[in-house]
């Protein structure tokens, strides 16, 4: 069912989940009129610093979700959410409908298109690249970048005009819960493991993955990553246009070669040449084919795209360098949520064999850290462990490399300067979600710089 204001003009939606995404869908409601109720978990203490942020005629309430949700006219899901939640049951035994804040926000929108990205990895850089190419090469227009990103749809649909696109980075959770979601172009960069612990089986996340093509027609394109099996397994039930890109093939559309970017769109004759970006690793090889194949296919020119490849600078929290502190190389990684992403950076600094200190851990997401054994075997050093999931770590880790139990980023960094040579790299990439000790993967990146700072 799609989201239509005119068909609740009048009534009560009910936000449920007050985090960023929650905040900024409850400003939208109520600019737009609606009486709005916000509910959420946490207790009132926390919830009252959130206060400043929402208008006077939100109506809120903490420490869980109350009968009050059931008189409203519909329901907007915070992302993230369980739907497993009891309340849940209750709406639907109400007859109370429930949209995801993705739908409500872009119901609000005017854009000309919507490009997404999702996957397992890779999405921020991908969609910040994809915004930049966008942006040198609108003829006339915005390109408006929002999502899982840090600036919630909410905030960004609203403010699309006619001539602009919405570039979109789209979690598992926020496409769960969508039913409408419709980009004109979109791309799925790999599957791996990741939020088991949230969707309950494999099967459930690569389904929520499959919706950012469920809506698409035969004149929307769709990218996938044809060296990622599940990916291409996948693509066969898109109905969109499918580009490829990954090694050369037949049916591939992007590829390297010779330290290059090639593009081949279909019924086109011409290859285009583009310079690979200046971004560390083979990861972000594929993240800006995906990137260049999308902007090729909505008629962006091969100039624009050469132009963002090579301005195109790191993206905060992602393999970032985070400076020289007595000899030890730092590295903000807090983007690495899942073993898979940490398994990326330890790949992308492989020329350091027994030189990484690697903070790992933070709030276990229900998947082995077994994978990581090979990677850590020929390059760390030492592995320092945080948050809730550190036993897990050193269960599965600690008979390859010493481990050094710190519990909190502080101490770890700590550790860290006084076990490590010159010439060490010092890695924060946990592999874990950051909710047990952190706001967010960004808070607990920064904080990382700022300890790392502290220790000149």
């Amino acid at each position: 069912m799609e989201f239509d204001p005119k068909a609740y003009r009048g009534k009560t939606a009910g936000v449920l989940g007050l985090g960023k995404s929650g905040l900024a869908c409850a400003r939208l409601l109520a600019k737009k009129g609606f009486r709005v109720l916000g509910s959420d978990r946490r207790p009132s203490r926390e919830l009252k610093a959130l206060l400043p942020r929402l208008p006077a005629k939100v109506k809120w309430e903490a420490a869980g979700h109350s009968e009050r949700l059931l008189k409203c006219g519909f329901i907007v899901k915070s992302p993230g959410l369980a739907p497993s939640l009891p309340i849940f049951a209750r709406l639907a035994a109400a007859s109370v409908p429930v949209f995801s804040e993705l739908e409500v926000a872009l119901s609000y929108s005017k854009a000309r298109g919507i490009a997404a990205v999702t996957g397992t990895n890779g999405k921020t850089t991908t969609t910040a690249l994809l915004g930049e190419i966008l942006r040198r090469g609108l003829p006339r227009g915005r390109a408006l970048i929002c999502g899982n990103i840090g600036t919630p749809i909410s905030d960004a649909a609203p403010l699309a005009k006619t001539s602009d696109w919405l570039v979109v980075e789209a979690s598992s959770y926020q496409l769960e819960d969508s039913q409408s979601f419709h980009p004109r172009a979109a791309a799925i960069l790999n599957l791996t493991a990741d939020h088991l612990d949230h969707h309950g089986s494999m099967e459930r996340y690569i389904a929520a993955k499959a919706r950012i093509f469920a809506r698409q027609t035969a004149g929307d394109v769709c990218v996938f990553n044809a060296d990622d099996p599940l990916v291409l397994k996948l693509a066969r039930q898109c109905p969109a246009q499918r580009l490829f890109f990954g090694q050369k093939g037949a049916h591939v559309h992007a590829w390297r070669e010779a330290g290059k970017i090639r593009l081949k769109l279909p019924g086109s004759r011409k290859e285009t040449l583009l310079p690979a970006p200046r971004l560390v690793g083979e990861h972000n090889l594929q993240n800006a084919m995906a990137a260049a194949l999308m902007a090729a296919s909505v008629g962006i020119k091969a100039r624009d795209i050469a132009a963002a490849l090579k301005a195109f600078e790191p993206v905060e929290h992602r393999i970032e360098e985070a400076g020289t502190f007595h000899g030890l190389r730092c590295i903000n990684d807090s983007k690495a949520t899942n073993v898979d992403s940490t398994m990326v950076a330890l790949k992308a600094l492989g020329g350091a064999p027994n030189r990484i200190l690697l903070i790992l851990g933070g709030l276990h997401k229900g998947s082995p850290y077994t994978p990581l054994r090979s990677f850590v075997e020929r390059g760390v050093k030492g592995i320092l462990t945080i948050g809730s999931a550190a036993r897990k770590i050193e269960e599965d880790l600690g008979q390859i490399k010493p481990v050094f139990p710190c519990g909190d980023l502080k101490t770890a960094v700590e550790t860290a300067f006084k076990i490590g040579s010159k010439g060490d790299i010092l890695l924060l990439s946990p592999a874990c979600a950051s909710f047990d000790q952190f706001q967010d993967f960004e808070d607990r990146g920064r904080q990382f710089k700022r300890l790392v700072k502290a220790c000149r």
